[in-house]
């Protein structure tokens, strides 16, 4: 605080700068209660949609949360166009020299949307649900807002009936076509099994069972067959070794060489489906293989197609409530009317400020007038700054002064003794109160 390091330094620092102090905080107040007396008035204005529940209860009545369709529709209604399309209806801000933009941005922080919670508890993972939405509308014409707030609510109606509507359809659209699209890929998936299974028809795993007791009976027979070929052929080189053959013998030997020859074809033909069987066995792990992923996508087509019945089911009747108008709803409960008074607009608090503000910037100004001239004027002053304790003290020796002068020259120090005579809070207080009650007086 440089030189005031007392109540008295500081009473002596206001006496002897009351003038700047004075001139600076009365220029700051009227400035302030200029600025405030030219704030523009503001009028608002608010119109009530109620948000009325499905008349049909179930799920398939729509819980489809008024909360989300709030915000929905408030970004559609704030959107330029339609701001620049509620500007022209109602002539707003003709008289104001401002581009489309400026306008747009005055507007949309003119209006607001306040949502009103519905009673009762909050289903776990359910859509927020509101019970009212409040449309606010704050211009400086009162018929203005409240035609814009009706404005805004009835759009705000007309979008919700509407959108209702349009998303129900597109739902069912989406679900439509889903299901059109998860039936087309069951017939193909369907089809290439059939081709799968036509191509693969020895090697099914259904088959796997009867081609192995197949297998063994082939084997069985083959084994038989071998042995009877070799019974035949032994006869056969019996008799060609016999040398000098009668008739008999060579009818028999005719015979043995063409069952030979019959037994030999059937063995080449077990042989060969033996292989065959051999061969199909070794696919059938392979194709089970492939015929197990074809199963599983086809089982989660179904599952799609499952959920997208039902929810196709679902949009249908969310349709026909929203065609009929018995699912969730607005209804306009309470038009905005004109406001008669407007809004505070802030000048108590403005001129308040200003007056606090020029009683800061005075006492900062008169400080570094003080700290621009430092000079000792008390023994105490003295002693603080140079340690040295003055012996005599020289007072300001006033002239004689008659009549007024004479009061006048003495009225300051009895002020200040006065006022030192005071607790400093009672003068704190006092000073406060006076600044406070002339700053209401003149808003």
């Amino acid at each position: 605080m440089g030189q005031i390091q007392s109540l008295d330094d500081l009473i002596s620092f206001l006496i002897r700068r009351k003038w700047i102090i004075g001139l600076v905080t009365v220029l700051g107040m009227a400035l302030s209660l200029i600025a405030a007396k030219l704030q523009p008035d503001t009028f608002q204005a608010a119109a009530v949609i109620q948000v009325q529940g499905a008349q049909i209860a179930g799920d398939a009545a729509g819980q489809t949360g008024s909360a989300q369709i709030l915000q929905s529709i408030e970004q559609q209604l704030t959107t330029r166009e339609a701001l620049l399309a509620v500007i022209d209806r109602h002539g707003l801000f003709a008289d104001l020299p401002l581009s489309a933009d400026q306008k747009v941005g005055l507007l949309r922080a003119s209006i607001r949307f306040e949502g009103v919670a519905a009673a009762g508890n909050q289903t776990f993972g359910a859509p927020a649900a509101l019970s009212a939405i409040i449309v606010f509308a704050t211009l400086g014409d009162a018929d203005q807002a409240a035609r814009v707030a009706n404005d805004f609510a009835q759009s705000m109606l007309d979008q919700s009936s509407t959108g209702a509507a349009d998303k129900a359809r597109e739902t069912l659209a989406f679900f439509a076509a889903e299901s059109a699209r998860v039936e087309a890929e069951i017939a193909t998936l369907d089809t290439e099994v059939a081709a799968f299974k036509n191509a693969n028809a020895a090697a099914l795993p259904t088959l796997v069972e009867a081609q192995r007791t197949e297998l063994i009976a082939l084997e069985t027979a083959t084994r038989d067959l071998d042995q009877d070929l070799v019974a035949l052929t032994a006869e056969q080189a019996a008799l060609q070794g016999a040398g000098t053959q009668r008739a008999t013998e060579r009818r028999r030997l005719a015979e043995l060489t063409a069952q030979i020859a019959v037994l030999t074809d059937q063995r080449a033909a077990l042989t060969a489906r033996l292989a065959t069987i051999e061969t199909a066995i070794a696919q059938t792990p392979e194709v089970e293989r492939q015929l197990l992923g074809y199963a599983r996508q086809l089982t989660q087509l179904q599952e799609q197609y499952q959920v997208i019945t039902r929810r196709k089911a679902e949009a249908e009747t969310t349709q026909r409530l929203a065609e009929q108008q018995q699912g969730e709803r607005f209804a306009l409960l309470e038009r905005a009317i004109t406001p008669a008074y407007p809004l505070g607009s802030g000048g108590k608090k403005l001129a308040m400020a200003g007056t606090l503000i020029s009683l800061v910037a005075a006492f900062g100004l008169a400080f570094v007038l003080d700290l621009m001239n430092p000079v000792v004027r008390t023994a105490a002053q003295m002693e603080r700054q140079l340690g040295l304790r003055p012996v005599i003290t020289i007072p300001e020796l006033a002239l004689p002064a008659s009549g007024r002068g004479r009061g006048a020259a003495t009225a300051l120090p009895d002020l200040r003794k006065t006022l030192l005579a005071l607790p400093r809070f009672v003068v704190g207080a006092g000073a406060a109160t006076l600044v406070l009650l002339a700053v209401s007086a003149l808003v």
